[in-house]
């Protein structure tokens, strides 16, 4: 079993033969236990590669087959990633039928049970869909941390709405420093968080202290605070690369404590995130700003982020926002902003027709010029190969982002399969995006709305090029009326949202 190693990453090609899975076990297991893994931990990640290596050779070879796999071991910023590689039959792991424990009861060969207990054990579980270059199951298991509740007593941690009147905004200006975060105050960030969100924040890394140090260790975060002379803690915010190759980053994790609000240390904390020399390139960070209510998005307007798109109904209606009175009626929907630091060089886009003039209008508002052009002679033609679409799943969310990175000839009726297996496993809102770099999105758009899909916006820099947002709804109730708009241009991409929205006529 050959295997090639560095620092950070092991890589074995493993024969399609059962008789290997102990090897492969055993190898995954002295890794993750050297990423810092222990007890339950290695036993959960040991089955999961049981679970994920047995399905690859059970269904992805056939016996007479002397095919071999990959499997790749890294270790990410807060744990380990595996990976199992293969280029095996066309088969999906994800339409394996859901675990039903009634069934299971009745019939001990019911399925399902194998995918039920990967995603138990690890903290994500995807499925990737490579194209020529085969599948992809990717395992990630993060390392055990405590969370905020085991550092503090529930009186310290009283939410933001019930704080007392010494918490109240001071009105003097106050003077005070922003700079970097210093390991010790991760917990601090930690407590605002909670304080403000409850548990509800969209990601919960913000809840762990250690995985907010070594974010920022790894460079993927890069955290300000705002600090008195007196050094008590006023603040954070943070700039956050969304994947370790991303171009852009957000701007976000937001937080002030209440007797702090007023005075200004967003934007100051703004500025000096902008203005600090970075270990990767940055060329355009973006935002995302509740819908429930107008504060964010002022601010991040106040900051020249300008808005370029709206995702529908992206977050569950159980999101909080301590002391901030907010609708929670219906599931959240967020404005997306975007600000180049420097001109961007020009780009030829491929708009689609039916949106040309909305998206010209999007490029202007944030400041691109852009040459828009229609492909020539051949140029949309998908090639005839299969689609390179690759998913990711936020389960506590109930959203899913699908990207096409290469458009085959059968592109719709793959999206088309795929956004039936995210239905069915009732995710509420898909995000598609498409690069319109590529010449084959003039034509491709028009086929993928004809499946439900309905212009959102746009965002530049992104993974795969400047990008073109389409959104499903499954079946979510909205009310247009309900989202709460700042900016004109927000108000117009709402109307235009909503003219296309073929949900919103029903």
């Amino acid at each position: 079993m050959p295997a090639n190693a560095s620092a950070d990453c092991i890589k074995m090609t493993v024969p399609g033969d059962m008789s290997y899975l102990p090897v492969c076990q055993s190898c995954v297991r002295a890794f993750a236990k050297k990423v810092g893994f222990d007890g339950r931990e290695l036993s959960d990640i040991e089955l999961s590669v049981e679970e994920a290596v047995s399905n690859v050779i059970e269904h992805a070879f056939d016996p007479q087959e002397a095919e071999t796999f990959d499997i790749i071991c890294r270790r990410i910023p807060l744990g380990l990633m595996i990976a199992i590689k293969e280029k095996g039959i066309p088969f999906d792991p994800a339409a394996l039928p859901q675990y039903d424990p009634a069934a299971l009861a009745q019939d001990e060969s019911a399925t399902g049970l194998g995918l039920f207990l990967m995603k138990k054990a690890m903290d994500e579980v995807s499925f990737h869909n490579l194209g020529p270059e085969g599948k992809e199951t990717r395992l990630i298991k993060y390392l055990g941390a405590k969370n905020i509740q085991q550092y503090f007593s529930p009186e310290e941690l009283k939410p933001h709405d019930e704080a007392t009147p010494q918490q109240t905004a001071r009105v003097q200006k106050i003077d005070y420093d922003v700079r970097l975060l210093r390991p010790e105050e991760a917990i601090e960030v930690s407590k605002c968080a909670y304080k403000s969100h409850g548990y509800t924040f969209f990601d919960d890394h913000i809840y762990y202290p250690e995985r907010i140090v070594e974010l920022n260790d790894t460079g993927e975060m890069i955290s300000a605070v705002g600090v008195t002379k007196e050094n008590v803690f006023m603040g954070h915010a943070a700039l956050v690369y969304p994947t370790p190759g991303a171009r852009i980053a957000e701007w976000t994790f937001g937080f002030v404590n209440p007797e702090f609000r007023s005075q200004g240390f967003l934007k100051r904390s703004y500025d000096f995130l902008i203005a600090m020399p970075k270990r990767r390139p940055l060329a355009g960070l973006y935002s995302y700003c509740v819908t429930n209510h107008v504060i964010s998005q002022k601010t991040v307007a106040k900051f020249g982020i300008n808005d370029c798109g709206i995702l529908l109904a992206t977050s569950p209606a159980t999101w909080e926002f301590k002391g901030i009175e907010s609708d929670t009626s219906q599931r959240m929907s967020v404005v997306l902003s975007f600000k180049y630091p420097d001109t961007p060089e020009p780009l030829t886009i491929y708009a689609p027709g039916q949106h040309r003039h909305m998206i010209e209008r999007l490029y202007v508002h944030i400041g691109a010029q852009h040459r828009f052009a229609e492909p020539g002679p051949g140029q949309a033609a998908p090639q005839p190969v299969a689609s390179v679409m690759e998913t990711s799943v936020n389960m506590s969310e109930s959203c899913a982002d699908i990207t096409i990175r290469r458009y085959g000839s059968q592109a719709p009726q793959e999206l088309r399969a795929l956004v039936r297996d995210l239905c069915l496993k009732q995710i509420a809102t898909l995000n598609l995006f498409i690069s319109l770099e590529d010449p084959a999105t003039f034509s491709m758009t028009a086929e993928f709305e004809k499946l439900g899909f309905f212009f959102a916006g746009i965002l530049p820099c992104g993974d795969i090029g400047d990008t073109l947002i389409l959104q499903y709804l499954n079946n979510v109730p909205l009310s247009y009326e309900k989202l709460v708009i700042h900016t004109d241009m927000a108000h117009e991409i709402l109307a235009y949202i909503k003219a296309h929205d073929p949900n919103a006529a029903l």
